[in-house]
C-alpha cells in the first residue's frame, strides 16, 4: 500500500479518536475490511505489540503501520500518531474558554460513548480470531476478571497472558 495513503487512513483514525484503542475501529474497517491490506491475525499481533511497548496508549498504529507497509508504513503510522497532537494546539487556542461550556460537554460524553460502542464491536471480531480453545478463551477471562477486581496494570497482564501462552506451546497444551 503507498505509504502516503497508509498516512492518511491512519491519521483519519487517530484524529477521529479521543485515546487509546478508539481508533481501531476505524483502522479495521479500512485496512481489513476495505482494502484488504493486513489481516486480523495482524491487527490483533500489532495491537498485542503497541501495547506492550513503552509510550503512548496509541503506539499500536506504528505496528499497523509496519504490518501494511513495511518500514515506509511504521513512519506513516508514527506521523499519524503524532499529527492530531500537533492539530490540538491551534483548536485550543480558538476554542480558549469554549471547552467548559455545557454544550461541549454534552458532545465530548457523546462522542466518548459512541467510541466506545465502536470499540466494543471491533473487539467482537478481533476476539473471533484470537480466542482459539480453551487456554485462550481461559486467559482472556482470567484478565478480565483481575483487571475489574483489582486494577492491575495491563502491562503486567499481557506480560503474565504471554507467558502462560509461550509455557503452553512448549508443553504442547
Amino acid at each position: 500500500m503507498n505509504a502516503f495513503l497508509l498516512y492518511l487512513l491512519l491519521a483519519k483514525a487517530t484524529m477521529t479518536s479521543f485515546s487509546g484503542l478508539t481508533s481501531l475501529p476505524i483502522i479495521h474497517d479500512d485496512l481489513v475490511l476495505r482494502h484488504h491490506v493486513i489481516t486480523d491475525r495482524q491487527l490483533n499481533t500489532a495491537v498485542a505489540a503497541g501495547r506492550i511497548s513503552p509510550g503512548p496508549n496509541g503506539l499500536y498504529v506504528v505496528s499497523i503501520g509496519y504490518m501494511a507497509g513495511g518500514i515506509a508504513g511504521a513512519v506513516a503510522g508514527y506521523f499519524a500518531l503524532i499529527t492530531p497532537a500537533f492539530l490540538i494546539l491551534g483548536f485550543l487556542y480558538l476554542l480558549r474558554g469554549a471547552t467548559k461550556h455545557p454544550a461541549m460537554e454534552g458532545v465530548v460524553r457523546t462522542v466518548t460513548l459512541s467510541a466506545a460502542g465502536l470499540t466494543l464491536s471491533t473487539s467482537v471480531s478481533l476476539a473471533q480470531d484470537a480466542l482459539k480453545g480453551w487456554l485462550t478463551v481461559g486467559i482472556a477471562v482470567t484478565c478480565f476478571l483481575i483487571l475489574v477486581r483489582y486494577k492491575v496494570d495491563v502491562f503486567w497482564l499481557m506480560l503474565g497472558a504471554a507467558a502462560l501462552g509461550l509455557a503452553a506451546a512448549l508443553l504442547r497444551v
